[in-house]
């Protein structure tokens, strides 16, 4: 299938294919609220994957929701160092979200007050 990709993310990711609307229903609320707040397409087939591993691991608790939700931050992380040396090498420029040093945004829980 062709793809309007553009980015080294085919450099860094095996992408599994599948119905990405089908695996995102199937992930909890958690986890799917997590997906759409991230930097990048997490892609929900890989995230379906992901969720049925930890739930063989941790069982389908709200640890392995936790986990997961870590994990996923983690790729985040990972993936945004590899665009910024991308960037930095292209341009020779640090990428602007890091040269304004500001984090990601992220849905406050709006009765605690706390970034879910």
């Amino acid at each position: 299938m062709p793809s309007n990709e553009r980015t080294l993310r085919h450099e860094i990711w095996h992408r599994y294919q599948g119905d990405e609307w089908s695996a995102f229903d199937q992930l909890p609320p958690s986890i799917r609220q997590r997906l759409r707040e991230h930097a990048y397409d997490a892609w929900a087939v890989n995230a379906l994957v992901l969720w049925r591993h930890y739930k063989r691991v941790h069982g389908p608790t709200h640890r392995a929701e936790r986990a997961l939700i870590r994990y996923l931050d983690y790729c985040e992380r990972l993936e945004r160092d590899a665009f910024a040396t991308r960037y930095n090498t292209d341009y020779g420029n640090p990428l602007p979200h890091d040269a304004a040093a500001v984090s990601i945004l992220r849905y406050a829980d709006t009765k605690s007050g706390n970034l879910l």
